[in-house]
């Protein structure tokens, strides 16, 4: 361990070490599975924690701070880039390992479902299911209203049930 920091930043390589895998994949489940956007809204997000990490370090949540940070970071860029709607391939570049488990074929259709859905929809869905946030955060977090994340997390669960349709029933058998 070397010597400790008088600069305001003492803790922020830990903490960004600790959290980049987890902010990693809630950014993978924003973007639908765009690897690479993901880590550009990773670095982004981490990039500005760092600048602020001083206050955020005393607050207490700084962990809740850098989740808050992606979400913002990422509809800002869906804000941004709405007019384009680029893919860059249809197929996944990374291949799943051998300890991925079985259910490689449900992921990819989960992520496939989830890239169709509107950037804030999805934002509501990664938020509250994949979070585990209340609705009362995620609205916060989204600077909305609670009755707005309401509406559209029923949306969004019916447009995937819609886009999955039995495709999540065979999965569920097999």
């Amino acid at each position: 361990m070397g010597p400790r920091r008088e600069d305001g930043y003492d803790g922020y390589p830990e903490f960004a070490a600790a959290r980049a895998g987890h902010l990693y994949r809630s950014a993978c489940l924003l973007t639908g599975g765009d690897t690479h956007l993901a880590e550009d809204l990773v670095q982004e997000t981490l990039g500005r924690v760092y600048v602020r990490w001083g206050r955020i370090s005393r607050v207490g949540n700084p962990a809740g701070y850098a989740q808050t940070v992606l979400t913002r970071v990422f509809l800002a860029h869906r804000r941004r880039h709405s007019s384009r709607r680029e893919r860059a391939t249809e197929v996944l570049p990374d291949v799943p390992g051998p300890d991925a488990g079985g259910d490689a074929p449900l992921r990819l259709t989960l992520l496939e479902a989830l890239g169709r859905l509107p950037a804030k929809d999805r934002a509501v869905v990664v938020l509250r299911y994949w979070e585990d946030r209340s609705i009362e955060e995620t609205a916060a977090v989204m600077n909305t209203s609670s009755a707005a994340v309401r509406t559209r997390c029923v949306r969004a669960l019916a447009r995937l049930r819609l886009l999955l349709g039995d495709a999540l029933g065979e999965y569920a058998r097999s």
